[in-house]
């Protein structure tokens, strides 16, 4: 069996999930069809939006499933008639096990963190809130319980002091693209030879940190209840989405709902309004806010909005 041979399923649906199918079709593997979300409307003129999975697929031949329900008995006959060897999983929702379990080969995830931490939907933006200095991603094969499947590969990378998520997102999307490869090469190799695929269980762990999905509830800045360093890692886990948000008093001013997209940590300890700086204090410590986006405006560094108010 070559990687041309293999008959793979791809399920998918945000820009992560995009690079790694991209990767598969540009290396030759024999992508026969493709499972994202359901179009939805988006946008002032609510026009119906297609995922960035479904796009690319489209622009490149693949049909496209997109199922409402995973468990819908008409999607899966159609997922069925096209007799895949292999599932192969990248930021999608949870399957039934009707779904994971009907390849050959399985069903395997790349999820977006050094399991078993961070199991959830939200791995890359928690390990940065929480501070870590360092995060990965793991290919491992799907079971009932969610995230918890044996590993089949894991790599690591390190998280900058002032890094933001979307900086994290994107070498690890970029990482993800090559696992996922390497997996399918293991797999079709294993299978070529006759043996099991090697596997790992993930390790018990006595603190596990999960990663939940982040609503905009979520991402309020409570300063009076959180440290300098911990507003720092929230803003940085954030940015540049779904955004950290704060309510702002500033020269008499109320500004609601403003979006912090930086911050830095202050020498002040005290609220300090002058021309060109913003300082805001914590629980322990303070901030200064280096970049923020209020309603209907652009995205602007500090110097800038609180010159536009002396204006």
């Amino acid at each position: 069996m070559t990687k041309s041979d293999i008959r793979i399923i791809f399920l998918g649906t945000p820009e992560f999930a995009t690079a790694s199918l991209r990767a598969l079709v540009d290396g030759g593997y024999n992508i026969v069809a493709v499972v994202t979300m359901p179009d939805k409307p988006a946008g002032r003129g609510h026009q119906m939006q297609f995922s960035d999975v479904k796009k690319y697929a489209l622009s490149v031949g693949i049909p496209v499933l997109q199922p409402e329900k995973l468990k819908d008995e008409n999607f899966i006959e159609e997922l069925r008639s096209f007799h895949a060897d292999l599932q192969i999983v990248v930021a999608f929702r949870m399957l039934p096990e009707v779904v994971w379990a009907m390849p050959r080969l399985g069903t395997f995830n790349l999820h977006a963190s050094l399991l078993p931490q961070y199991r959830g939907a939200a791995p890359i933006n928690w390990a940065v809130i929480n501070g870590d200095t360092e995060t990965g991603a793991t290919t491992f094969m799907l079971k009932h319980e969610i995230d918890t499947g044996n590993m089949i590969l894991q790599e690591r990378i390190p998280i900058g002091a002032n890094e933001d998520v979307g900086s994290v997102h994107d070498r690890l999307m970029e990482m993800g693209t090559s696992l996922v490869t390497r997996t399918v090469d293991l797999i079709i190799d294993c299978e070529n030879k006759g043996v099991a695929l090697p596997t790992t269980p993930q390790p018990e762990i006595a603190e596990l940190r999960p990663a939940p999905k982040i609503f905009k509830e979520d991402c309020e800045i409570h300063f009076d209840q959180m440290t300098a360093e911990q507003v720092h890692n929230f803003v940085r886990g954030l940015s540049p989405y779904p955004a950290a948000w704060a309510n702002l008093t500033i020269h008499g001013q109320r500004f609601e709902n403003v979006k912090i997209f930086k911050v830095g940590i202050s020498e002040y300890r005290n609220t300090e309004i002058s021309k060109n700086e913003l300082v805001i204090p914590c629980k322990e410590g303070a901030v200064r806010i280096l970049e923020l986006q209020v309603p209907g405006k652009k995205r602007m560094d500090i110097k800038s909005f609180l010159n536009g108010l002396h204006g």
